[in-house]
């Protein structure tokens, strides 16, 4: 059969000739739940509260990627910062999930696309518009990859229990975030993203096919809606990270 896009060409062969289970041993240590955290100034303050112990280093040219756990609510959790983009955050999500994770929740910012969606809202994702390229390397080409239904609504109950105000809605997970023009801004709002950002369909891709429960919470940040770019930068904008973070925890414990 001919495709006429590369992206269309992939299957779902297992294994690959890199299968991450096969260069990767489970390690003792590992948790069997993660944070797939994008905040290393979070990390940087749970470092210097003495909360995390380190446990291993994920490698790439780029340098080393600290693996932490963290003991919570008689739970252990694995803290990982893989970088930005899908394809370092699925590759390192992948030799996790090959060390021993089989539930996780991904934690980081996002863009608004309403302006009345004010600074750090949290923001629970339903589903994801899957404009990157990672994630057609896991599921079949499709618009949007649904989020986990049995996560989702754990998601749900715990923060509602802990009284902690949250949106749920859909994002668009972008590749390009300087190729965010007026003009896509627009269909994304057709089809009700509310935010944007850069991973959150490849991690949900990766979590369907190796059958991991995965959620995904958001902190929004800067305003894409209006004709110029509204960076909406705020003092309190660590409080808040913080703040999606703990939430974040609570929700991965109780998965």
């Amino acid at each position: 059969m001919e495709y006429s896009y590369p992206l269309f060409e992939h299957d779902q062969t297992v294994p690959a000739v890199i299968e991450p289970s096969k260069v990767l041993k489970p390690l003792e240590a590992m948790p069997d739940r993660a944070i797939i955290l994008f905040y290393q100034g979070v990390i940087d303050t749970l470092l210097e509260r003495a909360l995390l112990t380190h446990i291993d280093d994920r490698r790439s040219e780029v340098g080393l990627f600290p693996v932490y756990s963290m003991e919570y609510m008689g739970r252990r959790v694995a803290i990982l910062n893989p970088g930005i983009g899908a394809p370092a955050a699925v590759g390192f999500f992948e030799e996790l999930i090959a060390m021993g994770v089989n539930k996780a929740i991904g934690c980081g910012s996002c863009g608004v696309l309403r302006r009345d969606i004010p600074r750090g809202e949290i923001v629970v994702v339903d589903s994801a518009v899957r404009d990157e390229g990672t994630s057609y390397h896991y599921l079949q080409p499709s618009r949007e990859v649904p989020a986990n239904e049995r996560v989702l609504k754990k998601v749900e109950e715990t923060l509602r229990e802990l009284a902690v105000p949250f949106l749920k809605g859909k994002t668009w997970t972008t590749d390009a975030f300087y190729r965010e023009t007026r003009d896509i801004v627009q269909r994304r709002l057709q089809e009700d993203c509310i935010t944007v950002e850069m991973e959150a369909s490849a991690l949900m891709a990766v979590a369907q096919f190796r059958s991991i429960d995965y959620g995904q919470l958001l902190s929004t940040g800067d305003d894409v809606s209006g004709e110029d770019w509204d960076r909406r930068f705020h003092p309190e904008a660590a409080s808040h990270k913080e703040r999606v973070f703990w939430a974040a925890v609570e929700c991965c414990v109780r998965l």
